[in-house]
């Protein structure tokens, strides 16, 4: 049993430092990252639970569900994260701390958009607060784009 301990501490060991590089990569674990992330597997779920279940996925041809298109959504969350890392390393650079915020906001907007209208394909009626969220987090996407310029 002891042998069965010390690989899973081993494993555990391992994880935990692969999460810490990439938390810290992302410019930290903070509430932004954290809702980001929530948001992109939600959207990926719903994205699989429209078409396996519902059958009415706009991006495969028959509305089901699509290895590929599945892939394709993934691949598409892995580069969002690398747009964060990216955001981050021009924070440090230009000694600013507003552009990874404004882009994990920007990319929380998606992800919400997109999460609505996986909700819509569902036939789940959306609450008026989930739309005016919608618009806030817009109009802090383009107050941070306009305060770029």
């Amino acid at each position: 049993m002891s042998d069965f301990n010390g690989k899973l501490a081993a494993v555990c060991t391992a994880v935990g430092a692969v999460g810490g590089v990439i938390a810290r990569a992302l410019g930290g674990w903070d509430n932004a990252v954290i809702t980001l992330i929530i948001f992109m597997v939600i959207d990926y779920a719903m994205g699989i639970i429209v078409a396996a279940v519902f059958k009415n996925s706009e991006k495969s041809e028959n509305g089901g569900l699509s290895s590929r298109v599945c892939w394709v959504g993934l691949a598409r969350k892995v580069i969002t994260l690398l747009f964060v890392i990216i955001a981050y390393r021009l924070d440090l650079m230009l000694s600013t701390d507003y552009i990874r915020t404004g882009v994990i906001i920007g990319f929380c907007t998606s992800e919400l958009i997109s999460i609505c209208e996986n909700a819509g394909l569902m036939g789940i009626p959306l609450p008026s607060i989930v739309n005016k969220a919608i618009d806030i987090l817009k109009s802090k996407s383009e107050e941070n784009e306009h305060d770029d310029n």
